[in-house]
């Protein structure tokens, strides 16, 4: 069963819907689902909280603030704050629920959001197991460039670009958005890395377009997003679980192994066999056998 929802965070509306296992009602473990940059709820994480809550759990899925059906203003803002909290604001939408029991909530990040969560479990202990599915830094990938490549100069560039851009909004500018895949991605696919041509598949094609998802974030969010590192404290996560799966052929599995590197125990990475970053989102041959990872570690410590 599943019911739109919505809570608030940081006095903003979040939309979101709830994944309820079918039969009699109880007081369920909920996993808290947080989706990718540039996408929205409907996506991946519907498509995990879909099977969590055939598996016994209540799924909360949400677009972020700024984002989808979310309530914000300029929209696409991208916030890692903001997106830690309304995280933390799922949590406590979930612990005031009747159905859900309040001291069995996990949270689980994919891509961007496996950067977010983590970050946002470090400080609220109410989130018991912490998982992610093709975890990102997208403050590395904005500082460094995906694997580290990126020239130093260009962050500095964009930086200035940002504060130029705030000065103009405050003059009346409207935001200016940059979009998350250009407008001529298909001329640049022949020469285009593996992940950027996954990333065009997924978003762009009837496979995972959704009207909703993909409409740009806006460009002076750099000066946030460059100033935000997912896992400098991840070690504050222990004793409770942490959980990290990625695609055994991922160009983003280094965030994974590096994370878990930082992380104290209890914690496991567990590498999908022939899996790439996007196939997690949504191919069956690779969500299966994440899924079954997933409720496994939920599902131990989750219990009743």
């Amino acid at each position: 069963m599943k019911a739109n929802v919505t809570f608030p965070s940081n006095h903003l509306a979040i939309a979101g819907i709830l994944f309820t296992p079918d039969g009699p009602g109880g007081r369920w473990p909920a996993v808290v689902i947080s989706h990718p940059g540039g996408g929205v709820k409907e996506q991946s994480p519907s498509i995990y909280a879909e099977r969590l809550a055939g598996a016994g759990f209540a799924a909360l899925v949400f677009d972020a603030a700024y984002q989808g059906e979310s309530e914000g203003e300029p929209r696409g803002l991208e916030n890692p704050f903001q997106r830690a909290e309304d995280i933390k604001s799922a949590v406590t939408y979930l612990t005031t629920r009747p159905d859900i029991d309040p001291d069995r909530i996990g949270a689980l990040g994919i891509c961007a959001s496996g950067g977010y969560v983590p970050y946002a479990a470090q400080t609220d202990h109410r989130v018991k197991s912490v998982a992610t599915v093709s975890a990102v830094d997208l403050g590395s990938v904005f500082r460094e460039g995906l694997g580290r490549t990126q020239d130093p100069a260009v962050l500095d560039a964009m930086l200035d670009q940002a504060g130029a851009l705030r000065t103009a909004e405050a003059r009346g500018a409207a935001p200016r958005l940059e979009a998350w895949i250009p407008d001529n991605a298909e001329e640049l696919l022949e020469t285009a890395t593996r992940q950027f041509r996954e990333t065009f598949e997924f978003y762009c094609t009837p496979r995972g377009h959704h009207p909703r998802a993909n409409q740009g974030w806006v460009l002076r969010s750099i000066d946030l997003i460059a100033q935000y590192d997912s896992y400098a404290m991840i070690r504050l996560i222990s004793p409770r679980p942490l959980l990290m799966i990625a695609g055994s052929e991922a160009e983003t599995a280094y965030f994974s192994r590096e994370a878990i590197e930082k992380a104290a125990e209890p914690k496991e990475l567990v590498l999908i066999d022939g899996a790439t970053h996007v196939d997690l989102y949504d191919k069956d041959e690779y969500v299966t056998p994440a899924v079954a990872e997933l409720v496994a570690f939920f599902g131990k410590h989750l219990a009743a």
